[in-house]
């Protein structure tokens, strides 16, 4: 009997254990994608640390802000789901697949910073899930050429590099200009080129460029590059760089007495200028995307009113793109009326007139939004409107 019994308690144990194992092995099937999830999700991917963590922290405030005003759309709550790309182009490219693969994004924003952005952009081209992506900040025309699922709220730089061009020869009456440019940043060399076509053309003179210099990202010290456009004869200095650089190419600028007046583009609008620069940066001119004193849309009015509110401060532009970037997003979405990643890029594709807080926005065949852009200066400390340009007639 004792035999028995004993049989009889290990069958029982082996077959428990048999069981558990089973149970074990049925894991719970994955929550499907798409129109039967409960949750919206769409990834972004910024410089949250590294070099540009300011100019991704500028626009995370614009997500969040966005979302806290818009949490839902097709009665589904949305998800923000934030990827640090470091500030480095390979880590960009990975954040883009990690959003595309294992978060199972439905719509892609970012990035601050064209270079980041087109690393990523050849994932998102190649992605066999199609999710396409809305740049933010990113002004390189090879951010979007090319890749039909990549499109972008703010201008590219021919047209920045135009206006910009336009200034230095109207405004400033120069006839002779000297380059400072970040050689190993895409959106610096580009928007240069960009600037001296035109600034070629207008002044009709070939050699109307009478120096040119160049430093690495992450440079500290650019006496050698100024030195050599003090003694160039040149009249203005187009300086497109980061804004850490840059600000200290104005500081070591007026140490140098260099006193002639200092352009650049959209990365200028960024705190740190001023806080590193200091005294010197008065006066710097710079192209970019918004100001709160050109109200552009009833869009521009909620925005302002919002941010104000949560922050107390006066927006950066990069930070209105954002919130934009959210809101055609959400657009998208509601005009495919699905959260099919394909579905959504073919509406974004047809997006016209739509009214974003950083003015309206039409994508053209390119994905590229046509629109104004605002010129600023440095006074007395603060970024200041000088005036709008409008987008430039085909």
């Amino acid at each position: 009997m004792r035999k028995v019994a004993l049989f009889l308690v290990l069958v029982m144990f082996i077959s428990t254990f048999a069981t558990g194992c089973v149970q074990k092995a049925e894991a719970p099937a994955e929550q499907p994608e798409g129109e039967e999830s409960e949750v919206i999700k769409i990834g972004v991917f910024e410089p949250l640390t590294g070099a540009n963590a300011a100019g991704g922290a500028l626009e995370k405030e614009g997500l969040e802000l966005a979302k806290e005003l818009y949490p839902e759309v097709l009665g589904k709550k949305v998800e923000l789901v934030f990827v640090d790309n470091k500030s480095d182009k390979v880590e960009a490219a990975n954040a883009a697949t990690k959003l595309i693969d294992q978060d199972k994004v439905s719509i892609i924003i970012g990035s601050w910073g064209s270079g980041f952005s087109i690393s990523a952009g050849e994932v998102i081209k190649k992605s066999d899930r199609k999710v396409a992506a809305i740049g933010t900040s990113c002004t390189n025309p090879l951010v979007t050429k090319g890749n039909d699922y990549y499109f972008r709220v703010a201008f590219i730089d021919p047209f920045q590099g135009n206006v910009m061009a336009n200034y230095a020869y109207n405004e400033v009456g120069a006839k002779k200009v000297a380059f400072i440019i970040e050689k190993t940043n895409d959106y610096a060399v580009g928007l240069a080129k960009y600037f001296e076509d035109t600034f070629k053309e207008l002044s009709g003179d070939e050699e109307s460029v009478v120096s040119k210099a160049y430093y690495n990202t992450g440079d500290q010290d650019f006496t050698a590059q100024l030195t050599s456009i003090k003694e160039s004869g040149a009249e203005v200095i187009f300086a497109p760089g980061n804004f850490t650089e840059s600000a200290l190419i104005m500081k070591q600028a007026k140490e140098l007495g260099v006193d002639i007046p200092i352009l650049g583009g959209d990365t200028w609008e960024t705190p740190e200028v001023i806080e590193i620069a200091g005294e010197a940066a008065e006066g710097a001119v710079f192209s970019t995307f918004f100001d709160a004193n050109a109200k552009l849309t009833d869009t521009t009015g909620e925005f302002l009113k919002a941010y104000n509110e949560k922050y107390s401060k006066e927006p950066a532009a990069v930070t209105a793109l954002a919130f934009d970037a959210y809101l055609l997003a959400l657009d998208a979405i509601k005009r495919a009326d699905s959260t099919d990643p394909t579905a959504i890029r073919d509406a974004l594709a047809e997006t016209k007139e739509f009214p974003g807080a950083a003015g309206v926005v039409t994508l053209d065949e390119n994905g590229d939004a046509v629109k104004s852009a605002v010129i600023k200066t440095v006074k007395d400390g603060k970024f200041t409107y000088l005036t709008t340009v409008e987008p430039m007639k085909k």
